[in-house]
């Protein structure tokens, strides 16, 4: 439900509990440049009063995961979780605070573009083409961060 009362519009990606609310612009791009990496499911977009006859919304999910990150030359915390409410429960997992970095194995990684990190489901990776992507399609409220720099 959009209310312009209440605030503005979604913008091109925001965060939806785990997945990203995208508008029809961002789903082109990401289509666009790595399809198999992604998920998205239509939104039934409704307004308090009239018809929304704006572009379409998408739930996203990226669903590519990759085994990638070098452990020997990244600086990260390595745990075994032993959290019983964890599915992950008495297996490894990466605890990522400020001040790690992080170095992937390209062999790994192939001609993705964008993936999510085994071991820290909540990591998503993407390469500068997709940054670079997002940019150029002057895609709004995509934040980036370099992994070296976190």
């Amino acid at each position: 439900m959009f209310d312009k009362k209440v605030g503005s519009l979604p913008y091109d990606l925001e965060l939806c509990y785990h997945w990203w609310l995208i508008s029809d612009r961002t789903k082109a791009v990401f289509e666009g440049l790595d399809s198999e990496a992604f998920v998205f499911v239509p939104c039934s977009v409704r307004m308090p009063h009239g018809i929304y006859d704006e572009p379409k919304y998408w739930l996203c999910d990226v669903v590519r995961v990759l085994d990638a990150l070098d452990e020997s030359q990244s600086r990260l915390r390595i745990g075994i979780r032993n959290d019983v409410r964890y599915i992950d429960h008495g297996q490894k997992y990466y605890d990522l605070s400020l001040g790690d970095k992080l170095v992937f194995r390209e062999e790994a990684i192939g001609n993705a573009h964008i993936f999510r990190m085994a071991y820290h489901d909540a990591g998503i990776i993407c390469d500068q083409d997709l940054k670079d992507a997002c940019k150029s399609a002057g895609l709004k409220r995509i934040n980036f961060r370099d992994v070296l720099k976190l």
